[in-house]
């Protein structure tokens, strides 16, 4: 079990017995770590504001509030990505800190499958650089963004209408990777694209059409997609 998966875990395994508590012995047994380790991980939920509180003593344990803990939320993973994107636009402004906290707490209420999509969508929806006064830019065609959208849910390849910087119009096959804003307000998907053979970076203001295919795009690691991007959009190296 990873450490989001575990402090998710630790939350509603606690959120299960409240107002009992366990003891962090107890804890570390059942997500077989050590106590540090647990000690560690309640210390990141307190300072991200879930209500986590110690019973001392040689009985006590930790235990949370329940009236003050969100149950789990409805949320679909598209829903809980939506909201990651629209707070990640706080960054340093007034409150930026606890629209971070709002973020996290939204996501370790979901319930366990729907936040792992959640967590797993939001990796590939990124905001490199906020938009610059004037707002976003066009998202392309009609359905072009929402087409996207549902290709990164459901990990299907796109087929896209593409207008590149020359002017020439092709039609390709690619296989989404990251769904980015990037510097000037533009929204780029980063893919790997059939016709290339190799990653490429497409301006959504020149998708003519997407369209979702049936075909389920091969596991490709997301670190082949993202590591360079923000360069990649800086220096135009492989925008198409």
């Amino acid at each position: 079990m990873n450490r989001t998966d575990r402090l998710y875990a630790l939350v509603e395994d606690l959120r299960a017995i409240s107002p009992r508590h366990r003891s962090a012995r107890e804890l570390a047994q059942r997500f077989e770590v050590s106590v540090r380790t647990i000690e560690r991980d309640i210390t990141a939920l307190q300072e991200s504001g879930v209500p986590i509180y110690a019973e001392p003593g040689r009985r006590g344990g930790y235990a949370i509030d329940r009236k003050m803990s969100l149950p789990p939320l409805n949320f679909t993973p598209a829903e809980a990505v939506a909201i990651a994107v629209a707070l990640s636009r706080a960054g340093d402004q007034p409150f930026g800190r606890q629209a971070r906290s709002a973020l996290r707490k939204v996501v370790a209420a979901m319930p366990g499958p729907e936040g792992e999509l959640a967590r797993e969508l939001a990796r590939r929806v990124q905001v490199a650089e906020p938009a610059e006064p004037g707002g976003v830019r066009p998202l392309g065609g009609e359905g072009v963004s929402r087409a996207i959208e549902d290709a990164l849910q459901r990990r299907r390849v796109l087929r896209l209408d593409y207008t590149d910087a020359k002017g020439a119009l092709t039609s390709r096959d690619v296989e989404p990777g990251v769904f980015l804003g990037g510097r000037g307000g533009f929204w780029y998907l980063v893919a790997w694209c059939r016709l290339r053979d190799d990653v490429r970076v497409f301006r959504l203001d020149r998708v003519a059409a997407a369209t979702v295919t049936a075909e389920r795009c091969p596991d490709r690691p997301l670190e082949g997609f993202a590591t360079e991007v923000p360069d990649m959009l800086v220096h135009g190296t492989l925008l198409d």
